[in-house]
């Protein structure tokens, strides 16, 4: 017998969502660039991982795209049923996602733009 999830599970499923995202879309660009920058790794682990942004970053689109549908849709569900949303971290959780997803498309779309202004920080 298949067991129906709770609605607190049901309402971390889009931040969960969100946030593998923000991770398959960073591990092209920013967690490589992050690594080193800590000292963890070094500029090898960027060029190899450069080579796989085709498959990220549409898979971390995909997956914030995900996101945004589960929210919405329990939001809606929580609306009609006139219960409260659990989760506020949820929302927190999905912007930042949405943060690191879009300075992953900034990077990978506007290079010269984007080194221009990590340049001046």
């Amino acid at each position: 017998m298949a067991q129906v999830p709770s609605a607190g599970t049901r309402a971390r499923l889009p931040g969960a969502t969100g946030v593998a995202a923000a991770m398959l879309a960073a591990s092209c660009c920013l967690l490589p660039l992050a690594l080193i920058a800590t000292g963890v790794a070094g500029a090898g682990l960027m060029m190899t991982m450069m080579r796989y942004e085709w498959l990220t970053l549409p898979l971390g689109l995909g997956g914030l795209g995900g996101a945004y549908a589960l929210y919405f849709r329990e939001r809606r569900r929580c609306d009609t049923a006139g219960c409260r949303l659990v989760g506020e971290r949820t929302t927190k959780v999905m912007g930042l996602a949405t943060a690191v997803v879009t300075a992953s498309l900034l990077l990978k779309l506007f290079p010269s733009w984007t080194a221009g202004l990590l340049q001046s920080l």
